[in-house]
């Protein structure tokens, strides 16, 4: 069995065990070839997910993109604490599974969508604020994309690392320990 297939099975067998809280209404859709994750899974903690999304402006009527999104709790934030209508990606299967049952829970399913893909080729024109927690090497590599992308006017939120010197940051917050840097597309 390869990865992509046990993945896939994974997800399955969680999802039936969930049948009795409505998940028989979530999706699974086919993964794509799999690959190794850019970054490890760690969530940001809600009082992070909650200062980004106020940093970034976040109302009724943008589309928050959150690219590597793991369980989805800043898109389902996005949707519950601000209107916004939201779209996660992760590459791993099992995080998107947890993610649309979560938003499920939450009652947003109708707002978010969750996706699994690759963050790098995600089309991310449709966004008006993307989230982030990623690596600085990530980062670096993915700038020239939302810079080409993004419509101008478009805010990029990055939990704990920044885009590089070329690129400073229009504002920096502290949340405890950790650190939300803001830009918005010319």
């Amino acid at each position: 069995m390869n990865r992509r297939t046990f993945f896939a099975a994974l997800a399955a067998a969680a999802l039936a065990g969930c049948e009795s809280l409505g998940a028989q209404d979530l999706k699974l859709e086919p993964a794509p070839p799999f690959r190794d994750p850019d970054v490890p899974y760690v969530p940001s903690r809600d009082d992070v997910v909650d200062a980004m999304l106020k940093l970034a402006d976040v109302r009724p009527g943008d589309v928050v993109y959150d690219l590597g999104c793991g369980d989805g709790r800043i898109v389902i934030a996005a949707a519950k604490k601000f209107g916004a209508r939201g779209v996660g990606v992760d590459i791993n299967p099992m995080r998107i599974s947890e993610a649309r049952y979560n938003a499920h829970r939450a009652g947003v399913e109708k707002l978010v969508e969750f996706k699994v893909g690759d963050l790098f080729e995600t089309d991310v024109r449709g966004a008006t604020v993307v989230t982030l927690y990623l690596l600085p090497e990530v980062n670096q590599r993915l700038k020239p994309i939302l810079r080409r992308d993004l419509k101008p006017g478009a805010r990029v939120v990055s939990h704990d690392f920044s885009m590089g010197a070329d690129w400073p940051p229009e504002r920096t917050e502290k949340v405890g320990y950790d650190t939300i840097f803001l830009w918005t597309i010319k």
